[in-house]
């Protein structure tokens, strides 16, 4: 008699909307691209024929992704399509692959939006609540690991709530600190990136995105709130619509206070940790309201700003067009400005 539990009716669900999402160039561009890094000096690009198919392509990179839009519409995560110039195609569960277009990247979440058009509805997850994630809360993870084994299931419970990682897409890159991140014990590995993270009846409550170099059964997902604003706004807009604040900044802590002499034991102190990037952006809300380097930022509409709550997650809350009242301390001195929040481009 053959096993009926709830979890292999979840996957048995699930997953036919999970999908591979590849990126490709043409091997011309990619040789190319080798000269250009060798500074016009020749150089061999050795590729195993096998891996070039009849258009003279070559994949380079990809990820899981998932149907949400039985007309097409995939999410994965933005790292997963990066590449500039590359061709991205996605792969169904039947074998079909399809041309893929980039929607929207969302510039703040580790979120991609793609379209394709296949001949038939495809199957679709449902969009769970993430705000309703509980510790302990059992949920698998679904994508193809490593790139190479597909249709991969992994099980685990909801180890932590909220969290915060700094994340690279490889190793050359600038961190990007993703927060309010679902931690997980099951096992996430490159090629899962971009595949649901779901709950026990098969609703998608994350898009797993990133794993702990070096350490074990600590993965997370970011949750699917983000997406589904995205995605609301792609419908209503034809784009991500998200709110620009304009300032780049240290959280601050008592014992950081203290090192740098500060005159208040938290907030976000403006200031930027790159030579040519500003500290306040140019013609930015906070440019405008003539926020300036080395102040720092109290409060966020009467609520305190921390590690836990920093200016980012507050802004997370706000649409384009409101207007904010931060209460911030310039040289001993505080004082309260408002600020009118514009569309981040």
């Amino acid at each position: 008699m053959k096993e009926r539990s709830r979890v292999i009716r979840t996957v048995a669900r699930v997953m036919p909307a999970v999908v591979s999402v590849t990126l490709e160039k043409h091997i011309d561009e990619l040789r190319g691209e080798l000269a250009a890094a060798r500074r016009g000096k020749s150089a061999s690009l050795k590729i195993p024929p096998e891996k070039i198919d009849a258009e003279g392509m070559v994949q380079i990179g990809g990820g899981s992704g998932f149907v949400v839009d039985p007309e097409g519409i995939v999410l994965t995560n933005k790292h997963v399509i990066s590449e500039p110039g590359a061709r991205c195609r996605v792969q169904t569960e039947d074998g079909a692959t399809y041309d893929a277009e980039v929607l929207a990247r969302d510039p703040v979440d580790d979120v991609a939006i793609l379209r394709i058009h296949p001949k038939k509805p495809l199957s679709a997850v449902t969009l769970g609540d993430s705000d309703k994630a509980v510790l302990g809360q059992t949920v698998l993870a679904i994508g193809n690991a490593l790139g190479l084994f597909k249709d991969t299931v992994s099980l685990g419970i909801i180890s932590g709530l909220s969290r915060a990682v700094q994340a690279k897409e490889d190793v050359s890159a600038r961190a990007q600190e993703l927060r309010g991140l679902i931690q997980t014990d099951a096992a996430i590995n490159p090629g899962n990136s971009g595949g649901p993270l779901v709950d026990i009846f098969g609703r998608a409550i994350g898009i797993n995105a990133a794993v702990v170099v070096g350490a074990q059964n600590i993965s997370f997902a970011i949750p699917i709130k983000a997406a589904e604003r995205d995605l609301k706004d792609i419908k209503k807009y034809g784009r991500i619509r998200r709110p620009l604040f304009g300032v780049r900044y240290l959280v601050l802590n008592p014992d950081l206070s203290r090192k740098m002499d500060l005159p208040v034991g938290y907030g976000a102190y403006v200031t930027s940790d790159h030579p040519f990037e500003p500290a306040i952006v140019p013609k930015s809300p906070a440019d405008l309201a003539k926020i300036k380097e080395k102040d720092i930022i109290l409060e966020w509409n009467g609520r305190k700003i921390g590690p836990e709550t920093t200016l980012q997650d507050f802004l997370d809350d706000c649409k384009v067009g409101d207007t904010v009242t931060v209460k911030l301390v310039r040289k001993d001195k505080q004082m309260d400005v408002k600020v009118t929040l514009t569309e981040r481009k």
